[in-house]
């Protein structure tokens, strides 16, 4: 995938730059390895993959004297596979500050694995690196909608295609490099593949998961109630497990980036952790395998279309945030009445807030603007922007702070 640019690229030298380690984490299969090996040619780092069992080998056998071996700077693939090289790149890292020393990979989140114990917190810089993002894929320039919205300045976007033809295509391809190149009769069976690599051997290296062949359940479970509050009481009794067990699955799902949590935004720091989060596959084409949904599936069912057009867009936000200027975390908002609900919040560092709703169909009104205007009612100069992503052919201004933006604003400029 050298042919696709990843916008991701500034950041990554931007970490290495400034901190001691710098690691890029995601997705089986999403490029980083690819990507490493480009940053690290051009930087003269070592090279080391732990998925060349040797070098595995040796890792485990003696952690500290392998990283002596590798010099510095060094870049080492799929560092989750061992485990206890973290605390012996921690010691390296603490004897000689020098920036830019390591760059890893890690196909689960290095902070969260139940297994790795240090994360090298103060020390080393993360960078999320997801499958393709729609901007990647189209290799349109590194322009970044998040930053557009917190700058208040939305894009004038013009599309030429409306409704589901807008966005169907894209959906049920997703962004996992492969499938991108890859032929729509393999589509299916590169995703069953990939699904059973993940859980046989990358959840297993994890946690210690007795029940395994539950897990793929629970994530189709996961992607029926996709863009829906997500009751772990209720998936257990589906699926006849029991609800910590399901918490903890899920937790090792969101671990390998497979999923997204949203939560719940409240005013008060305190509470957020408390009321019911959102869950979202993110990768739109697993997505689909996961529903068993083609082209011609969301063609006829407006709700499953709907549903997948949410998550859809909600992946591709999260793509935006991973070579955003702006820092800012993800949240969904939802009065216990149901009477206002807002699908994705965006919250920066300063406290700015954005929201966005998501609506598969190529007319928008005043109505569906109900939910963002009470918010910035609400919020005040904190809200800076609300947008209704679209699947109609033009940017549509709305009032304060409100706009309609066509899907193809996610990968599209457009212009000032």
């Amino acid at each position: 995938m050298t042919s696709l640019a990843r916008h991701a690229v500034s950041r990554i030298e931007f970490a290495l730059d400034g901190m001691r380690v710098a690691a890029v984490l995601g997705p089986r299969q999403a490029g980083k390895s690819t990507l490493v090996a480009e940053i690290a040619r051009r930087r003269g780092m070592t090279l080391v993959s732990l998925d060349d069992e040797g070098a595995r080998q040796q890792a485990d056998l003696d952690p500290t004297g392998f990283i002596a071996a590798l010099g510095r700077p060094a870049a080492i693939d799929e560092i989750q596979r061992s485990p206890n090289l973290l605390l012996a790149v921690k010691v390296a890292v603490d004897r000689d500050n020098t920036r830019g020393a390591f760059l890893l990979t890690g196909s689960a989140s290095l902070l969260t694995a139940p297994r790795i114990a240090d994360s090298l917190a103060g020390r080393m810089a993360t960078v999320a690196l997801h499958s393709l993002s729609q901007a990647e894929i189209e290799r349109a320039p590194a322009h970044n909608l998040v930053d557009r919205l917190f700058a208040g300045d939305p894009p004038i976007v013009s599309a030429t295609t409306i409704g589901r033809d807008a966005f169907a295509d894209r959906v049920v391809v997703g962004g996992y490099p492969e499938v991108v190149l890859g032929s729509e009769t393999t589509r299916r069976d590169w995703h069953e593949s990939y699904l059973d690599t993940v859980m046989n051997r990358d959840l297993r290296e994890l946690d210690d998961v007795r029940k395994v062949d539950e897990v793929p359940r629970l994530l189709r479970a996961i992607a029926a109630r996709a863009g829906s509050t997500t009751a772990w009481a209720s998936i257990s009794r589906d699926l006849g497990i029991d609800r910590r067990t399901a918490a903890n699955y899920g937790q090792l799902l969101e671990t390998l980036y497979l999923t997204h949590r949203l939560p719940a935004w409240r005013a008060s720091l305190g509470s957020r952790e408390v009321a019911a989060p959102k869950l979202h596959v993110i990768d739109s084409g697993l997505l689909c395998n996961l529903l068993n949904a083609d082209r011609n599936r969301l063609a006829s069912n407006p709700g499953l279309a709907g549903q997948v057009f949410e998550s859809f867009c909600v992946g591709e936000f999260i793509r935006h945030l991973g070579w955003s200027t702006v820092r800012a975390r993800t949240y969904h908002y939802r009065e216990e009445n149901g009477n206002v609900e807002v699908d994705l919040l965006m919250e920066s560092t300063q406290g700015q807030l954005v929201g966005v709703e998501m609506k598969s169909s190529a007319t928008v009104r005043t109505s569906d603007f109900k939910s963002l205007a009470w918010f910035r009612d609400r919020r005040g100069d904190d809200f800076v922007a609300g947008v209704v992503i679209y699947t109609g052919t033009r940017s549509i201004k709305f009032g304060d702070r409100l706009w309609a933006l066509p899907v193809s604003a996610l990968w599209s400029g457009g212009g000032a």
